[in-house]
């Protein structure tokens, strides 16, 4: 699919002088979550982990570090490493941290997800930033360099709601196979030895929230910029809304799956 993703890039195909980086920063300036969902259901993902005291916490395309900030808050004495490559997000990201006084408990490294270098983590994040590893099965695959021995792994994901037409494709520049849906997804984050233990399915009023305000900020900031940057954004802004409305809603869905490493005797 086309330059499709959350974290990190955003649903837009790069246009005029802005770069990919900078039209996400914009685009998630009033949806700071960078996924279709509530920050009730992210809570709820975190607090079905029941991390461990001192735990270790990666996130993988963190942008501008909101699922790990949280993750952070609701286990205070974890530390965490971020990795992301748009300088933007990470330097909200640090910014965020030093305002909620968590700056000590983290770390955040500008790198493409796949060359960081670490493991031993109790859980490891990557959600709506497969595509920094080529899909779902080859993320769920990278992430058992970086967990430990009977670790989690949170990982979110686009499915097919319903069966795409062709129109839909093409409008997205997918192939049918681009996703499978919830079952097959499912199947896929398990190939690597992972069981889920619990997940999270976007609702459409979720998918709604994200979408309206991912174009919307890119709208008003386009007003309030005249200029060629200007017209990157609100022609990033009118084509990601296009894809949305008359394509991939109510067709694509998003799934964020808590997995457990089940190799470990």
């Amino acid at each position: 699919m086309a330059d499709i993703g959350w974290r990190g890039d955003g649903l837009f195909r790069e246009s005029g002088r802005m770069n990919r980086q900078l039209i996400s920063h914009i685009a998630h300036s009033d949806h700071q979550i960078a996924a279709p969902i509530t920050e009730a259901n992210l809570d709820n993902l975190l607090v079905r982990a029941k991390l461990p005291a001192r735990a270790r916490i990666l996130d993988l395309g963190c942008g501008e570090g909101v699922w790990i900030l949280r993750a952070l808050s609701l286990y205070p004495d974890a530390t965490a490493d971020g990795v992301d490559i748009s300088p933007e997000g990470l330097a909200s990201a640090a910014e965020a941290a030093k305002a909620l006084g968590l700056a000590d408990h983290v770390r955040f490294h500008q790198s493409p997800a796949d060359d960081f270098d670490g493991s031993g983590y109790d859980l490891v994040l990557c959600v709506g930033a497969t595509h920094a590893f080529g899909g779902l099965t080859a993320t769920v695959e990278a992430i058992r360099r970086f967990v430990k021995p009977g670790g989690l792994a949170l990982v979110g994901e686009g499915f097919w709601e319903t069966p795409p037409g062709a129109d839909v494709l093409t409008l997205l520049g997918a192939e049918p196979d681009e996703y499978g849906d919830l079952a097959a997804t499912v199947a896929r984050a398990e190939t690597a030895g992972f069981a889920t233990i619990y997940a999270h399915t976007s609702e459409i009023a979720e998918w709604d929230e994200y979408e309206w305000s991912w174009t919307g900020s890119l709208l008003r900031w386009a007003h309030e910029h005249p200029g060629p940057d200007g017209d990157a954004a609100r022609e990033a802004a009118l084509d990601h809304r296009n894809m949305w409305l008359n394509g991939y809603r109510g067709v694509l869905g998003f799934v964020t799956l808590l997995l457990k490493d089940t190799t470990a005797p």
